[in-house]
Formats: C-alpha cells, structure tokens, sequence
C-alpha cells in the first residue's frame, strides 16, 4: 500500500506535515501570531515582533486565586510586578491554572475557556471569519482577514489604560463611546467606580469628562500640548482624542487610577521606573462623591487618604486602595442573638438620608429606643426630630461649617467593641503619663547638663529646629569673628557646634525692616527638609535680637562662582547638576509641601553650594506660603531685578509659574556665566536670553552660547535640553511655562519638549530695553551668605 503512493501524495504529506510542526511551533516558541485552531495555554505567552509586549494569563499582586488574561510591558515588566495595561476578562477571572486557556475557534474567533468550556467570550462571533490574531508593538492585540483588515483590536476595548495610538472616541452614527474604567482596587481589575469618557459641546469644544459626578478634568487644549503630544480630531462620523509616543525610544501611558485620578506617566529608562508628568484630580469636593467611601466610611476632605472607618469598624479591602469597599464590623451585633449592644457617638457628623422617621419622638433617648427594639437599626440621630438608620451607612462626613446639618450620630456596635475601646484609652492615657514621666526626666539631665557644659543647652522646638541662646551663638561663632557674607537683611558668620558641626549665622540687621523675614524664614524653612533646599537648624529670639542658623554650605553661593574671579571653573557636568538640583528643589516647594511656597527671589545669590557642589534654595526672606487654590494678586512686588517675572507688572494673579520665570533667567546664567543684565544693549538681538531663543529656532549652533572659560566642552544634548528649558519657562505667559516637576523631567531626559516659541516681550524689550529688563527696584531683596 505505501509502494502504491505517488509522488504526488508524497509532497502533499511532506507539505502537511510542516504544517503540524509549524503549528506545533506556535505552541512552544514565542510568537506575536495565534492561527484559527489553535490555543494559548495558561503557561504561554504572545510576544510584539519587538518584545515590548506580552499577552498571556496573569494574577494581580494579593489575588493568587484569579486569573486573568491581559497585555503587559514586557521589557519594563519584573517577574513580581506586571505594568499590565489592557485585561481581557476583567468581569469574569478563572480559578483553575492549568486548565484555562485562549482558544481560536475556526467559527467563533476568540474564546476564554476553562476546562475546554467556554468561559468568556472575548470577540463578537458574528463577524467574519478573520485568519490571524497578532499583537502588535503599540500594546494593540487585532483580529485580521486575508486582506490585512482589522476585523477587532483591542484599542476599541480599552480597560484603565490608554496608550499612544488608541483613541477615546465617540461615534455619531451609534451614539456609542469607548470608555477608560478604573480598577475596582489595586488587586482586582473589576470595573471599579470611575470611568472616563469623550463628551463634545454643541460649539465643537471637546473634554473628557470622569464620571462619579460628572466632573470635565481634560480639554483638548491641555492634552495639546508638547509633553503629551496629543490631538482632537473630529468629523461627519466620530470625534475622538489620540495621542502618540514623545519619541520612538520612550514609553508613556495614561492610566486611570482607582482613586479616580487620570495620571499620565513617562518611563524613566536610567531609574527604570514610571515618572509621574501630570495628573489631573477627582473633583476638589471628594466628599459630595456618592458612596466615595463606602458603606460605614467617613470622609474627611483635609486628611490624605480622605477616607476613614468609623469606631468600631476596619477596612473592608485594607491597602487596596478601593474607598468604595468601606469598612465593616470588628465584631458582629449582639440583636439578633437577643444580646444587648451599646451605641458609640460620632460628633459633628452630616447626616445622610435616613431610612425613617419616627413620629410622635420627643427626644434623643425616646429615639435611642427606637433603634434599640430595631435589630435592623446600625445608627440613630436626633435633630428637630428623630432619624432612624438601617443598613449601611453611607455619604458619612464630617462638618466644619455651621450652615451644614449635622450634630451627633449614635452608631450602634457590640458591647464587647465598646470594652475594647475602653482598654484601648487606658492603653493611650498610660502612655501619655509615661511619656510624660520620661519629659521631666529628660528635662532634668538638660538642666544637669547645662550647668556642666561650656554651651548652654540646645533647646529643640517645632519641626525639630533648635532654640538656640544668644550666649551659645557668642561661643560657637567666636563672638561673630569670621564674616562669611553681607546680605540685605544682615551679616553672616561661620561658627562650630561642640559636635564640630559647622553653621552659618545670620544677624538681622533692623528689627523693624527684618522681623517679617525673620518670620517668613522661620516658618518655612523651619518646616522643609529637602537635600536641595537649606536646611535651617535654628534660631535665637532674645529682646530685639534676631538671628537664623543654617546648615553651612562651604562653597558659597552660586553667585561667587560665575561671576566672580575664583580659581576653580565650574565645569558643565557641575553646572548640569546645579540646573537640575535647584529645579528638584523649587518642585519640592510648589508640588510636594502641604502647602504650595512660592520662593519670590530666585537667583545665583540664593543657590548655595555644599562641598561637592550640590546646590540649596535659599533665602526665604521673601517666600509667600499659598494654600493649593491660592488664586488672588499678590498687591506687593517681590523679587529682584532682571528675574521678574511680567505678572508681577501686569497685575496678574501671582502664581508659582514666578519662579519657574525667575529660573529661566538663572539657567541662563548658568550657560553663560554673565549676568543677564549686563548682557542688554540697545540691539535686542544682543540680550542674551533673546539671541538663545532666536538660534534655537533657526537651528543655529547653540555651543557659541557657553562661558567662553568652558572653551566649549559641554554635553551637546545637555547643552540643548539647558536651552530649551530657558526658553520654554520665560515665556509671557505663565500658561505656556513648563511646572517645575516638568522641568526636572525635561532636563533628566525623561520627558521631550519642542523648540519654544521666541517671547513676545523682547520685542517690547526692543523698544524700551532698560526699562523691560529692570522692571522695578524692590529694595527688599537679599542675599544668603
């Protein structure tokens, strides 16, 4: 019989036999492919042609029981952590591991299965029959015909996650939007509370809007914009935003988090970790969020997690970052086993809706029964009538205004919890009372020790500053013998604490003109600890003098080195890191303090340097401390000349964007090691800020801009990020300014910026030079050393 096969068969049983191995390739080597027929296991991944992402089943950190099949980073991924950005079946995980598979049925495309039955059907079976399924570099896994027409992606079944090349759209025809849902919390992928949409305005403006209160968070003016490089695009059939790569080499993504934030994050290849560039919040008012904190949370606005359990109550999903969850009991009710429970108040609380109203209730301990005979009853209230709460309780916040409703909610809970709550308070008051013991002690070995030391005792205060004594200053600084500097407020000596620590004293000059500084440094300084913002160790307040002790930075300040005759050159890899040292510095000020600090006199006198040049902010003298929705005008003019910003003239509202001006301006100092003031003439094209910004536009050589002492040796891609930086953040208007954090960025190389646009106040500058460049003499700035 075999003797009777032609040749012919014989070929065609060749041809299918390297068609079983090819099929059997796909099973066990790395593909971007899976054909009609064959099926992912839970073991086997898909791998884009480049291995920039994976596709295959996976379990969310803390969920080892769920399984899920998504798409991740493959290159920017560890073992333990996945940077998963789309989740096929996010409503409906597997348990079985080794049993769950992607199938490629021949009719019925893409199936999750689970013991070969179908589980979750993952495309719709009523569209033509494709030939391959691949997934491709972008992170987008399609369906194809033989015609290369996408049949499905899942770009148009986006999960939390939107990547370059997706689009959030809204089509006319079928009235239908693609959606970002968050996660439930951070270890499920379950649709969570929050999802975010395309909505457009009769006029044509476009938003993304998040819903959980329809609240606009993005428009299509800030999502066009050079760090995100988005667009809008609308016609006769959709609208929809897009948005690409910064550049082919970095990776970014907007996520939408569970805590209802959209983050957009930039991958920092050096740190190998994901940079925060911009977030856009959940509206200001969390709290009027329906059940933002879920069933027996309490919110409160000022606290960071705003969310809370009440006494007696523990979090239902603790650490996973889902407010929704809520709390639940500690220990169950004692009602319904015919036990007696006890009732905890909670004061100052807005009452939600109740589930009744008792009549002929007159008053709280009338309605305290009620509750009591009410198995079903967790709270109770009495306010110009009796409010009585079964179920959870929900929208539960605290009231610091008086025109709200509120007053005092009796929660009920199980007499055991209100036991432990007792011993818990006895716990807390023998702790303050042996606290207390050991402060007495403490304070009596200070006094033994001052009377035996040659420095008095340093007396610690508030943010751990220390309290020093007019005496002790006399002693360190060997009565003020060796000046360090001359400043606006007063003079500045070097001293040696008995532990050899070595401090720069500052005498303030008048009371009258520098207790407002003095103050100001105080209660800013006083309150920072950043490695590149002077720390403050101390002060001394005794009658009329006033003196601020600091950390000394044995290098000076900045100024000294550019543009003063000093023996040693700063080269350009120290001018580099001073540039961005002193931005993580003003960053921490306006993004990372409880409230924003708008530092007001940035310049080469107030960066300091530590032995290895590593720079501080300082001088505080003029900072102004603004809460996070500071939006008025600032009516009195801070700074000094030639770092002003235009606002400060204008009559603007002051916002941090001053300093990120004041900063462009000293960049260019940096660069150039002359000051930008003596650099004006009467040609606009010779100021210096203004020659940078017109060679950067024409493509020019920007090497001609260095200090001539670096005789040009400069990292040209340094060089030209420096550059562009200077421009971008002395534009007119403080909009167009890059934030502080997107500086630090910039300059790491972890976010790209296009060329700026040349500002439109050097023409002005043109006209008047002297009077531009000046703008006004504030004779209020100072100098640190």
């Amino acid at each position: 019989m075999v003797q009777s096969i032609s040749k012919k068969s014989w070929s065609h049983l060749a041809l299918l036999l390297l068609i079983i191995m090819s099929l059997k390739a796909h099973h066990t080597t790395a593909s971007d492919t899976i054909f009609p027929g064959q099926s992912l296991s839970w073991n086997q991944t898909l791998i884009s042609r480049n291995g920039i992402f994976e596709l295959g089943f996976f379990t969310p950190a803390g969920m080892s029981h769920k399984y899920y099949l998504g798409i991740w980073y493959k290159r920017l991924t560890s073992i333990e952590e996945k940077t998963v950005v789309w989740v096929a079946n996010r409503e409906c995980p597997l348990n079985d591991p080794s049993s769950k598979a992607l199938e490629f049925y021949k009719d019925d495309n893409l199936i999750i299965t689970e013991k070969g039955i179908p589980f979750c059907i993952g495309t719709n079976s009523s569209m033509p029959n494709p030939t391959v399924a691949v997934l491709l570099d972008n992170g987008n896994f399609i369906l194809r015909d033989n015609l290369d027409n996408v049949l499905w992606q899942s770009f148009e079944e986006q999960t939390n996650t939107w990547l370059p090349g997706a689009k959030i759209r809204y089509n006319r025809h079928t009235n239908r939007s693609n959606i970002l849902v968050s996660w439930r919390n951070y270890e499920s992928p379950d649709s969570g509370q929050y999802y975010v949409e395309l909505k457009v305005e009769e006029n044509g403006t476009a938003y993304l809007v998040l819903y959980n209160g329809k609240t606009r968070i993005v428009s299509n003016e800030e999502l066009n914009n050079p760090y995100i490089n988005a667009s809008y695009v609308s016609n006769n059939n959709e609208s929809y935003f897009i948005y690409s790569a910064i550049s082919p080499s970095t990776f970014t993504r907007f996520v939408l988090e569970v805590t209802g934030t959209l983050s957009f994050f930039v991958w920092d290849k050096d740190l190998r970790q994901w940079n925060l560039v911009r977030n856009w919040m959940v509206p200001s008012a969390l709290c009027e969020i329906d059940s933002f904190c879920g069933d027996f949370g309490i919110c409160d606005q000022t606290k960071k997690p705003p969310c809370d359990c009440l006494n007696g109550f523990k979090p239902k999903y603790p650490g996973s970052g889902d407010n929704s969850g809520g709390c639940e009991r500690r220990n169950p009710l004692q009602c319904s086993d015919g036990g007696i429970d006890e009732f905890l108040v909670m004061p100052n609380m807005r009452f939600p809706e109740a589930s009744k109203h008792p009549p002929k209730v007159n008053n709280v301990e009338e309605c305290k029964l009620q509750c009591l005979i009410d198995c079903y009853c967790t709270a109770y209230a009495y306010k110009s009538g009796c409010l009585i709460y079964q179920g959870g309780l929900t929208n539960l916040r605290l009231v610091y205004s008086h025109n709200e409703f509120g007053g005092d909610l009796h929660v009920r809970i199980s007499t055991s919890e209100l036991v432990g709550s007792r011993a818990r308070i006895f716990r807390k008051v023998a702790w303050i009372v042996g606290f207390l013991v050991a402060l007495i002690l403490s304070i009596g070995l200070a006094i033994t020790w001052r009377r035996h030391s040659g420095v008095g005792a340093l007396q610690e205060v508030e943010f751990s500053l220390i309290l020093f004594n007019y005496r002790d200053l006399r002693i360190v600084t060997k009565n003020f013998s060796q000046k360090l500097g001359e400043g606006g407020f007063g003079s500045v000596f070097k001293g040696i604490l008995p532990n050899s620590t070595a401090i720069a004293v500052k005498k303030i000059r008048s009371l009258e003109q520098g207790e407002k500084q003095f103050r100001a440094e105080v209660s800013t300084l006083g309150a920072i600890q950043h490695v590149n913002i002077l720390r403050l160790r101390g002060f001394c307040v005794e009658a009329s003098k006033r003196f601020l002790v600091y950390e000394h930075m044995p290098k000076g300040s900045l100024e000294s080195h550019l543009f003063q005759t000093v023996s040693i050159i700063l080269a350009w890899k120290t001018r580099y890191r001073i540039a961005i040292g002193t931005a993580r510095g003003l960053a921490y000020l306006h993004e990372n303090c409880r409230d924003c600090i708008i530092h007001c006199d940035i310049k080469p006198e107030n960066i300091l340097l530590d032995a290895d040049y590593d720079p501080k902010v300082a001088d505080f003298g003029l900072a102004k401390v603004i809460g996070r929705d500071f939006s008025r005008v600032l009516t009195t003019m801070r700074g000094t000349r030639g770092y002003l910003a235009p606002e400060w003239i204008s009559g603007e509202a002051v916002t941090p964007k001053v300093d990120v001006f004041s900063y462009g301006k000293l960049l260019f100092e940096i660069l150039s090691g002359r000051r930008n003031v003596n650099m004006l003439d009467d040609e606009i094209c010779n100021y210096f800020p203004a020659r940078v910004a017109i060679a950067m536009n024409k493509g020019e050589d920007l090497r001609t801009f260095l200090d001539f002492q670096l005789e040009g040796r400069a990292n040209m891609e340094e060089l030209t990020r420096a550059c562009k930086v200077a421009c971008w953040c002395i534009q007119d208007d403080p909009k167009d300014r890059p934030t502080m954090g997107q500086v630090v960025k910039i300059l790491e190389g972890v976010m790209q910026v296009g060329i700026p646009q040349i500002p439109l106040y050097f023409q002005r500058l043109s006209e008047n030079p002297t009077e531009m460049i000046v703008y006004h003499e504030t004779g209020t700035s100072s100098s640190s050393y």
